[in-house]
């Protein structure tokens, strides 16, 4: 009969010599090992081998070989399942604003916005920066405000050339508050915060204090602030509060609503 039939077909492993189908081994899939008779569900993976759960909670680690299950009495090769990529999580910037990537930043708009000083354009800049390049609109400091409305009038606001205002302690009947009430344009809007310097805006816990400090009145903010924490002048200081402000989380939600706001009467279209 050998001779007639050649070898027997029925030696060997002749389950791994067919081509049998692939089923992902999702979770609470039941199979068969073909080998022991063990069956039980899929519940996971344990160094590259499926792991199997019978109905009374007994676990077995099973190769994934070639025809090793049966699924429904018939050979089946088993495999891990391949996972759809999870999409990266959308990048924010730093104001929180959802990036927008490969857009290069826009030419300068006529509309611009208006900060006191070097420090509030930096701050700004640290935390909205890159929303305001997308916008193409540019932050320029000014040296006080208290020729606001005449710096108004010789920047021509108009439908097109709109101007926000970002003014430090603007609160009721503060100096601040009587100079911005002179401005009256409908292309122009000032906003403030309450704090007396724009230092005063980031929170204390991202500088590692507990409070900014009280500062009595009649000194110099800054410098009174600096006397209380040991520090030598207000450029130090600074060069300690901007690097610590990484995002709108790090600052007070007055300022973050300020500049909101400016930022959407400026880029409001015509």
């Amino acid at each position: 009969m050998a001779g007639r039939y050649g070898e027997d077909v029925l030696a060997g492993d002749w389950r791994r010599r067919k081509v049998t189908p692939e089923v992902d081994a999702e979770p609470d899939l039941v199979v068969e090992d073909a080998d022991s008779g063990f069956c039980g569900a899929v519940v996971g993976f344990e160094a590259g081998a499926v792991v199997l759960e019978d109905r009374h909670g007994k676990r077995r680690n099973f190769p994934l070989l070639p025809a090793a299950f049966l699924l429904d009495g018939r050979p089946v090769t088993l495999r891990r399942p391949s996972r759809a990529p999870v999409p990266a999580a959308r990048r924010r910037t730093a104001s929180g604003s959802v990036a927008v990537d490969n857009v290069r930043a826009q030419v300068a708009k006529a509309s611009r916005i208006w900060v006191e000083g070097i420090h509030d354009a930096a701050l700004v800049e640290r935390i909205w920066g890159d929303d305001l390049r997308i916008e193409g609109v540019v932050v320029e400091p000014l040296d006080g405000i208290d020729d606001l409305d005449a710096s108004v009038r010789d920047f021509g606001p108009g439908p097109t050339r709109r101007l926000g205002v970002l003014v430090d302690h603007l609160v009721p009947g503060s100096k601040e508050s009587r100079i911005v009430a002179r401005v009256n344009s409908p292309y122009v809007l000032v906003t403030g915060h309450p704090y007396v310097d724009v230092w005063q805006a980031v929170k204390p816990a991202a500088l590692g204090i507990a409070a900014w400090p009280v500062v009595p009145p009649g000194r110099p903010w800054k410098e009174g602030v600096c006397a209380a924490l040991g520090v030598a002048e207000p450029a130090d200081m600074w060069r300690h509060i901007l690097p610590r402000v990484n995002s709108f989380a790090d600052v007070e939600t007055p300022l973050i609503n300020a500049m909101e706001r400016l930022i959407d009467f400026v880029t409001e279209p015509a």
